[in-house]
């Protein structure tokens, strides 16, 4: 544990998702996932975690992930899938955060997305930092691109990842787990934080080879220089179908 900080230990880190105690909320399905990750130190990410929550480490460090995927099927509650407004590609830069309970999580700096209505409707309705993107996927010789330039008034930083995801399967690697088996999201909202659980199956990984990176997501989330070097870790998923439930009515303690 941090000893800096008041709080429980951590919980273990376990490939498989502890049981929802609430009802799904939000339905969704992640695919083609790139899992870049790179070493900081933990008092660089701790004055903006949310309230109650401080640096889960690994191996001395924290990380920070740069993550493009293409979301699909997004749908709350018993609803169906919403059409066209549930299916984007979105960018995540992300940091990882255990709360004064042990529970492990993911906290989100910045969410880019593709479709307007749903980054409006997740800065309402949950309190998650989306911003409105313009974003492209592309494969050609077994070479998967994510680019993606932020739209609206201000800063619009852009973000260009190239991976080749290789044949190499991981399986059993600590840090692996560590960066991907998370069963949760901290997220401040009114000066106070609440964890979100999530659950899907286990990670099908892959490594990946760096083709090409040129990223300013990072540094706009308040880690300038992060990504001028490659990443210290990079990952491949085909994908997982994931649930989250709602946080219930505990605050996270602070």
């Amino acid at each position: 544990m941090d000893q800096t900080t008041p709080g429980a230990e951590p919980a273990p880190v376990t490939r498989t998702a502890p049981p929802l105690l609430r009802p799904p909320f939000i339905r969704q399905h992640w695919g083609g996932l790139a899992f870049a990750h790179w070493r900081v130190e933990p008092d660089r990410v701790a004055p903006p975690l949310p309230p109650g929550t401080r640096p889960d480490v690994f191996d001395g460090s924290t990380w920070v992930g740069l993550i493009p995927f293409k979301l699909t099927g997004s749908a709350f509650g018993p609803l169906p899938a919403v059409p066209w407004a549930g299916d984007f590609l979105e960018t995540n830069v992300r940091l990882y955060s255990v709360d004064a309970l042990g529970r492990r999580g993911v906290v989100f700096r910045t969410l880019e997305a593709q479709r307007l209505v749903s980054v409006l409707a997740a800065n309402v309705g949950l309190g998650l930092p989306y911003r409105w993107a313009s974003m492209q996927e592309s494969r050609a010789d077994g070479v998967v691109t994510y680019r993606s330039t932020r739209l609206g008034p201000g800063a619009n930083p852009s973000s260009r990842l190239s991976v080749r995801p290789t044949d190499e399967v991981v399986d059993g690697d600590p840090l692996a787990e560590f960066l991907t088996a998370r069963w949760g999201m901290h997220v401040a909202r009114g000066g106070r934080t609440r964890y979100w659980p999530n659950r899907h199956d286990t990670w099908s990984l892959r490594r990946a080879e760096l083709v090409d990176l040129d990223d300013e997501l990072v540094a706009d989330g308040g880690l300038p220089g992060v990504t001028d070097r490659e990443p210290d870790s990079l990952l491949w998923s085909d994908g997982v179908d994931t649930v989250f439930a709602p946080p219930g009515g505990a605050w996270v303690p602070a």
